[in-house]
Parts: C-alpha cells; sequence; structure tokens
C-alpha cells in the first residue's frame, strides 16, 4: 500500500495534540518503560505495537460500553475502538521520537451491507524509505494482525468486490469524521451510530 501523507513535514507525524497527547505523563511513562524493556526503535515499535493490541481491549470486543478517544485516556481506561487504539499506539511511537500517522479502510459485512470506517496507524522507522501500516485493533478468532514492515499483516484486508477500500492517506492527525464519532458519543451504542462509513 503506498501511503500519501497529507503534510510534507515529518515533523507533523510527530507533534503532539489535543488527541495525540504524547506529552501526558501517562503516555512518557508507559513509553518509556516499553523503550527500557527495548531499546531501539524497530523493537521498541514492536513492542509498543503488541501492547496496545494486546492490552487495551476492543470496546466491541470487551464489551465496554465508554467511549475513549484522546490516547492518554486511552491508556489510563484500557479501552476503546479502533481509532482510539490507533490514537494511542500513535502517542507511544511518537513519544519516542518515530513518526506515525493515522490512516483509514472503508469495511462492510461478508455481502456487502453496513460499511463503516475502520482505523489504522502507519509509522516510519529511522532509515525506512516508506510507511508501514499497522493494525493495533486487536486479536480475536478470524483476526490475526501481527507487526510486519515488509508485508502486512492488518486485521482486515480489503475486498474490493465488496466495495471495501484502502484509504491511500495518511494523516497526522484523526480525520474529522472519525473524532466527531467518538467525541460526540456518550457511550458505546451511540458511537456505533455515528461511525462514519466513508470519508
Amino acid at each position: 500500500m503506498q501511503l500519501i501523507p497529507q503534510s510534507p513535514d515529518i515533523h507533523a507525524y510527530m507533534a503532539a495534540d489535543e488527541v495525540i497527547d504524547h506529552d501526558h505523563p501517562l503516555v512518557r511513562e508507559t513509553a518509556d518503560a516499553l523503550w527500557t524493556a527495548t531499546g531501539d526503535a524497530y523493537s521498541y515499535a514492536k513492542v509498543a505495537f503488541e501492547f496496545v493490541r494486546d492490552t487495551i481491549p476492543h470496546s466491541g470486543d470487551s464489551g465496554d460500553l465508554r467511549v475513549s478517544w484522546r490516547a492518554s485516556d486511552v491508556l489510563g481506561t484500557r479501552n476503546g475502538i479502533c481509532y482510539a487504539k490507533s490514537h494511542a499506539l500513535v502517542a507511544l511511537l511518537r513519544a519516542q521520537g518515530i513518526p506515525a500517522g493515522l490512516c483509514y479502510q472503508r469495511l462492510a459485512d461478508d455481502d456487502g451491507s453496513n460499511p463503516v470506517v475502520h482505523g489504522l496507524v502507519a509509522l516510519r522507522l529511522p532509515g525506512a524509505a516508506h510507511w508501514a501500516r499497522q493494525d493495533p485493533r486487536g486479536n480475536k478468532p478470524g483476526v490475526d494482525a501481527r507487526f510486519a514492515l515488509d508485508a502486512e499483516r492488518l486485521a482486515f484486508p480489503v475486498r474490493p468486490e465488496l466495495g471495501e477500500v484502502d484509504y491511500p492517506e495518511l494523516y497526522a492527525t484523526p480525520h474529522p469524521a472519525a473524532l466527531k464519532a467518538l467525541r460526540a458519543s456518550a457511550d458505546r451504542p451511540e458511537l456505533w451510530r455515528n461511525l462514519p462509513t466513508a470519508l
């Protein structure tokens, strides 16, 4: 997948903001603890990915009704959907100087109905020539996402025949449609109704 960065400035993919708040103490502490256990950018990126994928349940799998969207809140509550978990992973990567951004897919049911936008992460390790997409959604039966730089191991490879799409844009900040759905929803059932169906 050839991603198209929405900003030509690599520093945009290192910045902290209200959502990707990698200057927050909890994000810094978590990033520092994970870095201490690894010590190099590749190992850290893999461990950070696995940490978000495996220790923060996707609220659709866990049944958690809370809606989190800020990276520090996702780490604090150990809860979130794909967008929120992506925010947390981007914050952890940026906290250790690894450029990271947000990208999206349009997915659907097996008959092509009920389209929804799914959130992913892309990172660029030092010396790498291109961005590599990762999916920290969380594994379950039928879903086996893995950290990979050469061949993607995403949770959901797209099926174009069903109208599914890999959006090529790489965003430095969350897409407004995804962020609006999170911020406007009091609980997960409301969030399910508010999820964007396309970008």
